[in-house]
């Protein structure tokens, strides 16, 4: 495994971070075993308590299987790994995954109308206020990075309003995966972000408890942003291609 000797002993985020790489690139096979804590330490320049606590976090996110007194075997990370790894996913390598820039963007535009369907039939007493206040801070605001971190705010009020858990930790993960990119994506975004009239329709439908209006509105919000950002992919995959 082509790691390198970490240069501050005793760290196991530094660890994890060279692991995790690793698992990722392909370097590594599921089913194949990581060399021992004694080997990783003298490979990295770290103690193996460091080794050990990394390893047991790669257990923790499933992409290790440790076994006591035994090798640690790597595991299938699709088959494995939970939604907390998408923002390590997506810049693995230290560049942006196109591949997993595409799943984030497709789960967002699927799930996120469905939300909005929820978010309608189950709204709270404070939903509508909390949308009206999101809205009118992103129509107050000219910096286009902030006015994304506003729409983000909008979406998580429809999100808590869906009152489900596990849209919520959906949320959570792919909020995590698209902050790091809120610079890139700011003329990309402002195709969704500047349409305050459509955060408006929204939220008059989650109000009004119109779920199937609710759930076209999010559509409408979602759609023309997230295809050309899909464009934009498939043209920069097809770059990639060789000739």
């Amino acid at each position: 495994m082509p790691l390198q000797p970490i240069s501050r002993r005793s760290v196991p985020d530094a660890v994890f971070d060279q692991l995790f790489q690793e698992l990722v690139s392909g370097n590594v096979a599921p089913g194949d075993s990581l060399p021992s804590e004694r080997r990783l330490a003298e490979v990295l320049g770290v103690s193996r308590p460091a080794i050990r606590e990394a390893l047991q976090r790669l257990a923790h996110a499933g992409l290790v299987e440790v076994r006591q007194g035994d090798t640690t075997t790597v595991r299938d990370i699709r088959r494995a790994g939970g939604l907390d790894l998408l923002p390590r996913l997506l810049f693995a390598g230290g560049e942006i995954d196109l591949g997993v820039a595409r799943s984030i963007l497709e789960a967002r535009l699927h799930v996120g109308p469905k939300i909005a369907e929820l978010a309608a039939e189950r709204r709270g007493p404070e939903t509508e206020r909390k949308l009206r206040d999101a809205i009118a801070a992103l129509g107050e605001s000219t910096d286009p990075v902030d006015r994304q971190r506003h729409a983000l705010t909008f979406w998580e009020h429809v999100t808590d309003a869906a009152g489900s858990v596990t849209f919520r930790l959906m949320f959570n993960s792919l909020r995590a995966a698209y902050e790091p990119a809120l610079d890139a994506l700011a003329y990309v975004m402002a195709v969704e972000v500047d349409r305050t009239e459509a955060y408006d329709a929204l939220a008059t439908a989650v109000a009004d408890g119109d779920a199937p209006r609710a759930r076209l509105c999010g559509k409408e919000l979602l759609g023309p942003a997230t295809e050309a950002l899909i464009d934009v992919i498939n043209l920069l995959e097809e770059s990639d291609e060789p000739a």
